[in-house]
């Protein structure tokens, strides 16, 4: 019937028959923003926080905070713990965490490569994607032999000290990594900043980087990064193993099937078009 409901760009009129704003705010409920800005301030300081920390980093007053807080935990977004008191990311922020990252499609890709590089080449392997404070470790394969090495999921690398930060600042805009770099190394000068530049642009001519005994003595690794069709660093992959045992040449056997699974990652991203870059 002509007098039917209109839809489309003609249903959007307001009762003097003009257009709304496509851009125009959606309804929401103000209480859920609220719990947001708590969890983000735990997410933004990455260690437990308790009460009185969480409400002066969300604006809110501790006894307001604190009611937002029960209902978080009851939700299983926070969990507290009865002996310190503070506030950390309960289980169902670990699910949603988890499910997020296996949206992507870079990891996705990356998962059964790096499983069947760390048992063809019988080394650690790692995955590493841009987090707040740094490149954060997402999926460690131990070797087959026991390293002495404290790595795991959660791991954030350090920038300089690490192949994996290095990698990560070599293909990441400056204003990604300088802040944390100098928050890292706080008496650094404009010298030691141009000096590390220098080492960043071998890692971007060579496309691998290493490290030999350090940070921990007698383990060594090789590190390449995943860019998409763009150009955007997408992941870092890390191949760990005991100084000696491991070949760190630029152009070995390690390197080679590293490198390999890096293209094989990159090459799917290509095929699958543009997405969305991990979030940092």
């Amino acid at each position: 019937m002509a007098r039917g409901k209109a839809t489309g760009a003609a249903g959007n009129a307001d009762k003097e028959g003009k257009p709304e704003k496509a851009d125009k705010a959606q309804r929401g409920i103000q209480s859920v923003e609220v719990g947001g800005r708590l969890l983000a301030a735990l997410a933004a300081a990455r260690v437990p926080m308790p009460l009185a920390a969480l409400a002066e980093a969300a604006q809110l007053a501790p006894a307001q905070a604190h009611a937002y807080l029960v209902s978080l935990t009851r939700l299983g977004l926070l969990k507290r713990d009865h002996v310190s008191g503070r506030y950390e990311p309960g289980p169902l922020s670990l699910q949603l965490g988890m499910l997020r990252l296996e949206q992507d499609p870079a990891y996705r890709a990356a998962l059964p490569r790096v499983d069947a590089l760390a048992r063809s080449s019988g080394f650690s392997v790692a995955i590493s994607i841009a987090g707040p404070q740094g490149p954060t470790i997402v999926r460690y394969v131990p070797a087959s032999a026991p390293l002495h090495v404290n790595l795991h999921v959660g791991t954030v690398m350090a920038l300089a000290a690490t192949a994996t930060g290095r990698v990560y600042c070599a293909f990441r805009p400056p204003a990604q990594w300088q802040p944390l770099w100098r928050a890292q190394q706080p008496d650094a000068t404009e010298a030691q900043l141009a000096d590390f530049g220098a080492v960043l642009q071998g890692i971007r001519e060579r496309g691998i980087e290493r490290s030999i005994d350090t940070p921990s003595p007698a383990v060594s690794s090789l590190s390449v990064p995943v860019l998409d069709a763009a150009g955007a660093l997408r992941l870092v992959l890390t191949l760990v193993g005991s100084t000696g045992a491991i070949d760190v040449d630029w152009n070995g056997t390690a390197a080679r099937a590293l490198m390999a699974a890096a293209a094989d990652i990159a090459a799917i991203l290509s095929a699958e078009g543009p997405e969305e870059e991990s979030p940092a």
